[in-house]
């Protein structure tokens, strides 16, 4: 049993190989042809496309000049407006800080005189209801004045007339004197710092306008500029002065 199964593996194995390796060329030589010839996969019916040609390259690109130098001049003519735009907020700004400090230079030195003046004693007054109630209407009428005047706001002056933040009625008119102008300075001075502000984010939004606007107006000229035809050589211009050739003239030899 043993000697026919082998011996019917040896007879069979090297017929299942004659047979894949048949199969084997068969796919290799199919496998070459159609790499040899891939121009029968494309369909007959689809045309080649065309080789651009030069001229229809350069109108191509001419078109693409007109077009990007059109887009950069009207960024660049935005920008430039832009730009105007910012530099008039930043001259607005910068006169708005001058006002700021010039009010805020007014109110320090009013502070300083009344402070000279909260330096003297207090005058000596008798402390009766009658008196507290005239300090009371004196610090009033004074802070209205300073709100009419733009001096206090409105939530200065509510603090006033609650008798908050150290305003107390009872205080001799002298003191709250000195107290309002230091309330007012102060408020000066917290206006000057947020105008001191505006004008600094004014300038550099005014700067980055204007760097804006000068590299876009730059790359305009520039895109101009390459759409101009490109000049003709000149010709060169003769060194020498011309002169007409010398013909020489036939003479007979003369006889002997």
């Amino acid at each position: 049993m043993k000697t026919a199964v082998f011996y019917q593996f040896v007879t069979e194995v090297p017929q299942a190989a004659a047979i894949w390796s048949t199969l084997f060329l068969l796919t290799l030589g199919l496998l070459a042809l159609l790499v040899a010839r891939p121009e029968r996969d494309r369909p007959t019916g689809d045309p080649l496309p065309a080789v651009p040609t030069a001229r229809e390259v350069a109108a191509a690109e001419a078109v693409d000049l007109h077009r990007y130098a059109e887009e950069v001049a009207v960024a660049a003519a935005g920008a430039a407006r832009t730009a105007q735009r910012r530099r008039v907020a930043w001259l607005t700004a910068q006169e708005e800080m001058e006002r700021a400090w010039a009010k805020y230079d007014e109110a320090d030195t009013a502070a300083r005189r009344f402070a000279g003046a909260g330096a003297l004693p207090t005058p000596c007054t008798p402390h009766t209801p009658a008196e507290y109630a005239a300090r009371e209407r004196y610090l009033h009428r004074a802070a209205m004045a300073a709100y009419w005047r733009g001096d206090l706001t409105m939530a200065q002056l509510g603090d006033v007339f609650a008798h908050r933040r150290g305003w107390d009625p009872r205080r001799h008119p002298v003191e709250q004197e000195v107290l309002l102008s230091r309330a007012i300075r102060d408020a000066r001075l917290a206006d000057y710092d947020a105008a001191a502000t505006r004008e600094r984010a004014a300038w550099r939004d005014a700067e980055l306008a204007a760097e804006s606007a000068r590299v876009l107006t730059a790359e305009a000229y520039a895109a101009a500029a390459r759409l101009r035809p490109a000049p003709l050589p000149a010709r060169r211009a003769a060194t020498g002065v011309f002169r007409p050739a010398v013909v020489a003239r036939w003479r007979p030899a003369r006889a002997s």
